[in-house]
């Protein structure tokens, strides 16, 4: 039997949740089978270590730090081949595709064991990369959408202008409303993405600071827009919509923002909150005896 020098897992996260700025949560996890590490991989929003050691390395616990008030959720686990530091990096935001090694994940930092010295590495510098990363991702996500749709609404407004489809079959009456109903349709599920996304995106924008203050009135329309869509999504998830009227009602939402989006666009990457530089990351020091661990305290 070996005696540690680390500290018990729980402990140290709990610690680093209170210096942390706003109202933090910290609680332990334990992986008793290797499949239940291996869950974490496509939910972890990692480019760095700490994706890498969850897919090499075995990590039988970890801890899971919550911000409360945002969602921000984050992984803290011992650094594979470390006497004493600790890696954190991030689970992926509700309603984001992305998860291990995606083209907007931040990197995961390494932690010292000195409590204050994590708790400043976290808040000066992984905490404002991981919101640019949500903010590039966001982005990203509601430009796609839009030009799906975009480019869905050229192919049907020329499918209508020819009245054929684009193989050159004649295209009936009977047809027509079902391409309209299909396009109607297609349209709704892709502009969910931008109603997920859109709000934060809108609150942070400022066009009286940009140089096009003029896209305010703009702004302003894309979020009436983006509250009509979400008041809409309510009521068809509470049955007091007909499919009817759900076509009807959506459709001018989600041209406002085909004619508006780019506006929207240029604005919320002009707004990207900006993190300070990477810190750097040591060599992992040599791997040591296994040390004693603390008691199963529940997975």
């Amino acid at each position: 039997m070996h005696t540690s020098s680390r500290r018990y897992i729980g402990d140290a996260a709990a610690d680093l949740a209170r210096q942390l700025p706003g109202t933090w949560e910290a609680s332990v996890e334990l992986y008793s089978h290797p499949a239940w590490q291996e869950d974490l991989v496509p939910w972890v929003w990692d480019s760095g270590e700490l994706g890498r050691a969850l897919q090499s390395e075995r990590i039988p616990y970890a801890a899971i730090l919550t911000d409360t008030v945002n969602g921000t959720t984050l992984l803290f686990v011992e650094r594979p081949g470390s006497h004493l530091d600790y890696l954190v990096g991030a689970f992926a935001p509700e309603g984001f595709e992305e998860g291990y090694a995606g083209p907007h994940a931040p990197r995961s930092i390494a932690l010292p064991p000195v409590t204050g010295q994590a708790a400043k590495a976290l808040t000066d510098r992984y905490l404002p990369a991981y919101e640019q990363a949500v903010h590039s991702h966001q982005t990203a996500a509601i430009a796609a959408a839009l030009d799906e749709i975009g480019g869905e609404h050229e192919t049907w407004q020329t499918m209508v202008a020819s009245g054929r489809y684009s193989n050159a079959t004649p295209l009936d009456a009977a047809a027509l409303g079902t391409a309209v109903e299909e396009f109607l349709d297609q349209s709704w599920h892709r502009f969910l993405t931008v109603a997920d996304h859109a709000p934060p995106l809108l609150n942070r924008c400022r066009p009286d600071r940009s140089p096009w203050p003029e896209d305010a009135a703009a702004l302003s329309r894309l979020t009436d827009a983006v509250l009509d869509v979400r008041a809409l999504l309510e009521g068809v998830l509470q049955g007091s919509l007909t499919l009817q009227e759900r076509r009807a009602r959506a459709w001018p939402a989600i041209e406002t923002w085909l004619i508006d989006g780019e506006r929207f666009l240029r604005q919320a990457r002009l707004s990207a909150p900006h993190p300070h530089p990477a810190l750097p990351v040591a060599a992992p020091a040599a791997h040591t005896t296994t040390s004693a661990r603390p008691a199963q305290r529940g997975h």
